[in-house]
């Protein structure tokens, strides 16, 4: 292994900084693989290239132990703060010892030097984190977290039997792993009355799927910040050799896919526990995310890949479906779902939506099950097979603070932290739409229906169709979590009829939180902005306390990427309509855009224009007419055509000349919604 843990508290891991890459490379590519390869089956010969892989490694690259109990020293300590660090010790000594007037001013001397070298190496750090923030917003977490007195992670548990507090790591990971375990969907021995075996009709090719220069590539845009799986080879180590092991795991990865093998090492799994909400002690509290395999993860891209472009000549996936699909996001599931209860609304009719959770969803999908499903759509039988073996005989075990639990066979699920687990877990949900009446909308597990109700017999309409999902939950061995699920009551005219899920009412709700966005019964997005602003104060506050510099070129790039993506997801959603909504979005950057170093004094406008800012309002018109173009454009077309009529003028490709606009809509219309006279009633060219 290339990390390993020596005893309790202390690891030992690769020290990129003394790697002698170069020699690494010499090595391995003197070496024949065509022959160590040769009569060995990809068992074998995924043990050989990892074997040799590690021993040169460990042979170049040194190991650094590290305390994971011991305080650790500061991110920013550099050699010149080492350095004048111990200058000042010596002169405070020889100051004590002598006790002179030229000593003390030495000693002073020497400070000063200190805390200047410790501002510099704090200024340069900080740099750093700013410019990366963007594509790595960890490195500031992490940056802040250190400076903490104690770290939050995994929580004092409850015992199993609920009686007593555990706060030993070792216990703590079994007492997890037992839980994540007991979720685990097991199915009978036979698939009697499901089809199953029905002919390929994939135009996939089956010769050469993967190619030695797409595995270099792949190679190449591996991310070198994330940790190493459970077979402790790391991210870095593999970008860095990508031009000399593109070969050997070329004829792994052919031969994997050719006869459906799927080495052991990619088919276990280290569990990290992430705190979801509620009380650190409970279990159910914390999701499990699988580190797997990192080589591993590269061929199930491949296969990832291959699939969607099926899926997507078929068109297989349910235009419903909105979760990780190309062109689709929870802004377009939202806009698309709540465009239409809108419109209802607009009309005078009452409309009911009701919010489905399924209970450990990715967790759940039995396996058997799964395989039906990804032949009935026609995918290759080599890529099938490949999968089948895949989710065979799986295993995990949870890591907390380093200690490890025992092993866990995982018996059900698509691994959470995989690649090819959203996409199976998208076939596998795909036909849960079929024979529903009411408008259906899926982001992921995420489910919602809606109908318009006039009438008690609308009202049974809409419960028949929540039946079917729950006979299609029940034949699929899927579970609805029904205390999590609620029905809203959209309209001023509704009957307010109940419904029924697995025998129990659901309860009616006057406002959800949906793919993170508050809606409320009257379509008013007042609790949302304020939620939003609430969230990105205290990311900003964050920053203010975490970060020592004001630097415009430290502070902007950080609020840039971790303040303001609070502000604006899914905002042509939501976008707020009254005066004090927009007020309190706006005053988050009229906080953030003076705190910046020499803006103080200035004015709201002068501190934008000379951070080169916008304000927040102008942003949210931009990107309304950059979403609306895709729309005229044809990129959401699954979303349906809107009200709109285009006029081909002078100089403009493509030109909104008119909209019409409903009086009920406040949420959900990113086309209507939320413009004022001066800003849409005009000629926009988009």
């Amino acid at each position: 292994m290339l990390q390993r843990q020596l005893y309790k508290g202390v690891t030992k891991t690769l020290n990129f900084r003394r790697a002698d890459f170069a020699s690494l490379r010499a090595s391995l590519q003197c070496v024949n693989w065509e022959r160590l390869f040769m009569g060995l089956d990809t068992e074998g010969k995924w043990n050989i290239f990892k074997t040799l892989l590690c021993r040169y490694t460990q042979q170049y690259i040194p190991l650094v132990s590290k305390e994971r109990h011991r305080k650790a020293k500061p991110l920013w300590l550099n050699k010149r703060v080492k350095v004048e660090v111990g200058n000042k010790k010596r002169a405070f000594k020889a100051f004590k010892l002598a006790g002179t007037a030229e000593t003390f001013i030495r000693y002073k001397e020497a400070n000063k030097a200190c805390k200047k070298a410790i501002r510099q190496a704090k200024i340069e750090m900080e740099r750093d984190i700013a410019a990366r923030s963007k594509k790595n917003p960890k490195l500031f977490f992490n940056y802040v977290n250190s400076k903490k007195m104690k770290q939050e992670g995994v929580g004092t548990l409850l015992s199993r039997g609920g009686g007593t507090l555990v706060d030993e790591n070792g216990e703590k990971a079994e007492i997890l792993n037992s839980y994540f375990s007991s979720v685990y969907t097991s199915e009978e021995p036979d698939n009697e009355g499901f089809p199953f075996n029905i002919p390929s009709a994939s135009n996939l090719a089956t010769g050469a799927w993967v190619t030695q220069e797409e595995i270099q590539k792949r190679l190449e845009h591996v991310k070198v910040n994330k940790g190493p799986g459970p077979d402790g080879i790391h991210p870095r180590v593999l970008n860095e050799l990508s031009a000399v092991i593109a070969k050997p795991l070329h004829i792994i990865f052919q031969d994997s896919l050719r006869f459906g093998m799927v080495p052991r090492d990619w088919r276990i799994a280290n569990v990290v526990p992430l705190f979801k909400k509620g009380s650190r002690s409970q279990p159910e509290n914390y999701r499990p995310v699988s580190l797997t395999s990192v080589v591993g993860k590269l061929l199930e891209g491949v296969i990832r890949d291959r699939i969607v472009e099926y899926i997507a000549v078929h068109n297989t996936i349910s235009l419903c479906q909105h979760g990780f699909m190309r062109n689709r996001s929870c802004q377009t599931n939202l806009v698309a779902f709540y465009e239409e209860v809108s419109r209802n609304l607009d009309a005078g009719m009452a409309v009911d939506v009701i919010y489905l959770d399924f209970a450990k969803a990715f967790d759940t999908v039995p396996h058997r099950r799964l395989m039906i499903k990804l032949r009935n759509i026609g995918l290759e039988h080599n890529i099938c097979n490949w999968i089948e073996n895949w989710l065979k005989d799986r295993v995990q075990r949870v890591v907390v603070n380093g200690t490890f639990s025992n092993w866990a066979s995982v018996v059900s699920g698509v691994p959470q932290g995989s690649v090819l687990g959203p996409l199976l877990f998208n076939l596998f949900i795909n036909d849960l739409e079929v024979g529903i009446e009411s408008t259906v909308s899926i982001f992921a597990d995420d489910t919602k229906l809606c109908k318009t109700i006039s009438s008690m017999q609308d009202a049974a309409a809409l419960q028949s169709d929540l039946t079917k999902l729950e006979n299609w939950a029940a034949n699929w061995k899927m579970r609805f979590n029904v205390d999590k699920c609620k029905v809203m009551h959209f309209g001023r005219n509704n009957i307010n009829a109940n419904y029924l899920l697995n025998g129990s009412v659901l309860g009616a709700s006057l406002m959800e939180k949906d793919l993170g966005v508050f809606v409320d019964h009257k379509l008013s997005n007042s609790r949302q902005c304020h939620s939003v602003a609430t969230t990105a104060n205290k990311v900003l506050s964050c920053i203010k306390k975490g970060i020592d510099s004001r630097d415009e070129n430290i502070f902007l790039p950080l609020y840039r990427s971790l303040v303001r993506p609070h502000l604006e997801y899914a905002v042509q959603f939501w976008a707020p309509v009254l005066k004090k909504d927009i007020n309190e979005l706006e005053r988050v950057q009229r906080r953030a855009t003076k705190l910046v170093k020499g803006m103080e004094d200035l004015s709201y406008e002068v501190r934008l224009s000379r951070l080169g800012l916008f304000s927040l309002e102008k942003r949210r018109l931009r990107g309304d007419m950059i979403t609306l173009y895709k729309y005229i454009r044809g990129d959401y077309r699954q979303l349906g055509d809107f009200s709109l009529e285009k006029r081909r003028l002078r100089g403009d490709m493509i030109t909104l000349y008119k909209y019409i606009r409903g009086d009920y809509r406040q949420m959900g219309d990113v086309l209507f919604s939320h413009k004022n006279n001066a800003s849409t009633h005009q000629r926009s060219p988009l």
